[in-house]
């Protein structure tokens, strides 16, 4: 019933039709243009105001309504606001026709379904009135596409299968069987001991598929905190726990979509998470965390663990089905006393690096220098290799390397078991050793290690196998090319 007060009372959808009809005659009356589009983004009706741009847009009234926006008005944005059904409140148009503040609304029926949308000119050539503004907006736009372009730097690969170096039959084969795997998207594991490689092969993989020109996002499993692991993952959807960004954080598989995903020390993956991470690799469907969206992914997966997964597996530590899933192409990356005789270009290779990231003059090896080098077993590769090689650089002005430099790197293999591989041992190797075939050199390597391995043991064929990191069986193998060398040491 009316009241005195309130004689008139309207119903609460009636005073919203009002209240939108008078936003939109407030609108019109004030801005510079309106033009309204139908569902199939034509325009279908234009104001006065909205006309005196069409000359410089090219077209007349007739040429104009009836069109498809898009045809018509470059730079537009309305076909969005119609499909996706969510209005742009403020926005800059740059065209022929000038530079605009515009703002963009869809139109609805009583269903609520998107029928249309209409734009209004606020305002023409802003930056003679909103100067300030535009300054900081373009600003903006410069710094996102430094940003970007800085994460694309980061995002490539550093290393080619070529970054892989040496000729021997180990290095050889590893390096053949990483262009053949980077023709395909299956994932690939990659398996040695610390040091070997893996990292560097798996950035030679992505650069050698057609994925190059994708991201190349790493994680270290084994540095990410256990309570961390599955944000790195997958994400965090905005405001999923205390203290979690506003925005939310995209995890690492969001980061490689269309690229390579590299997972290193896979081994190291808890048992709780390694059923999220096959579903993602069968599935390439995400779910961040504190999210019921899921996401869909194009990611190809390269692992790497230096642990024996299989004996994990039957040790119940490691998924069987995980495994299976990550053992499609497995690659075995040698360690470095399988390749000696790659020792010498691994060594020239990287004393070179480390001259330019140290600013030191190259400082090559002599020769006593690099025979010492061969007799270690290098538990830690190539990794320990340039431990070495750093700091011995870095520890002397002297222009060559020598024994010497490597006293306190290398207590391994003592000055007096190098001099047994030379005094005791008869010359194996002619006068005139550059003019040697290389297998014959890798053998004289190879004997000259045995016979300084059985003399600081003392003779003990064990002792001397195990210092070597062969086992017995090779050792005694190797031994029997060389007869001569049983006497050492006792």
């Amino acid at each position: 019933m009316p009241t005195a007060r309130d004689p008139h009372p309207l119903d609460a959808e009636h005073v919203l039709a009002m209240a939108a009809q008078s936003m939109f005659d407030t609108f019109q009356r004030t801005a510079m243009g309106t033009l309204v589009v139908d569902r199939e983004h034509r325009i279908v009706w234009i104001s006065d105001g909205y006309k005196r741009f069409l000359p410089a847009l090219g077209h007349a009234e007739d040429d104009f309504v009836g069109r498809r926006v898009e045809e018509v008005v470059p730079n537009t944005l309305m076909g969005q606001v119609v499909d996706g059904g969510q209005a742009i409140l403020m926005d800059l148009l740059t065209n022929q026709a000038g530079s605009f503040l515009v703002s963009r609304l869809p139109l609805r029926d009583d269903a609520g379904r998107v029928i249309g949308a209409v734009g209004f000119v606020l305002l023409d050539h802003p930056e003679t009135t909103m100067q300030p503004l535009i300054d900081k907006f373009s600003r903006l736009q410069t710094e996102l596409v430094a940003a970007r372009r800085q994460l694309v730097e980061q995002r490539r690969t550093k290393y080619t299968i070529a970054s892989f170096i040496g000729t021997s039959p180990a290095a050889l084969e590893a390096r053949r069987q990483a262009r053949r795997v980077a023709q395909t998207d299956s994932t690939v594991l990659l398996l040695g001991e610390t040091g070997t490689g893996k990292e560097l092969l798996a950035h030679g993989i992505h650069a050698a598929s057609r994925r190059a020109a994708r991201p190349f996002v790493g994680l270290n499993i084994a540095a990410v905190p256990e309570t961390l692991l599955e944000a790195e993952f997958f994400g965090v959807a905005p405001g999923a726990y205390t203290g979690a960004e506003r925005k939310g954080r995209e995890g690492k598989f969001k980061l490689a979509d269309g690229g390579t995903l590299f997972l290193d020390e896979i081994g190291d993956m808890p048992l709780a998470l390694q059923s999220k991470l096959l579903r993602a690799l069968q599935e390439q469907e995400i779910e961040p965390l504190g999210s019921n969206r899921i996401e869909r992914v194009d990611v190809r997966i390269v692992a790497a663990t230096s642990r024996d997964l299989g004996a994990m597996v039957a040790a119940g530590r490691f998924r069987a089905d995980l495994f299976y899933r990550l053992n499609v192409l497995p690659i075995r990356l040698p360690p470095l006393r399988e390749r000696l005789p790659d020792l010498e270009a691994l060594v020239e290779t990287l004393a070179e690096d480390i001259a330019r990231r140290s600013g030191l003059a190259h400082k090559p090896l002599s020769a006593d220098a690099l025979e010492l080098l061969t007799l270690q077993p290098w538990p830690g590769n190539v990794r320990e290799l340039r431990n070495v090689l750093e700091q011995a650089t870095l520890m002397t002005d002297d222009a060559q390397l020598t024994p010497a430099h490597f006293a306190a790197t290398l207590p391994l293999v003592p000055g007096a078991a190098l001099a047994a591989a030379r005094s005791e041992v008869p010359a194996a190797t002619p006068a005139a050793p550059t003019r040697q075939a290389l297998p014959d050199q890798v053998l004289a390597l190879e004997r000259a290690a045995m016979a300084a391995a059985l003399a600081a043991a003392g003779g003990n064929r064990v002792a001397a196998a195990r210092a070597l990191g062969i086992s017995r069986a090779a050792f005694y193998v190797k031994l029997a090319r060389w007869p001569e060398l049983t006497g050492l040491g006792r």
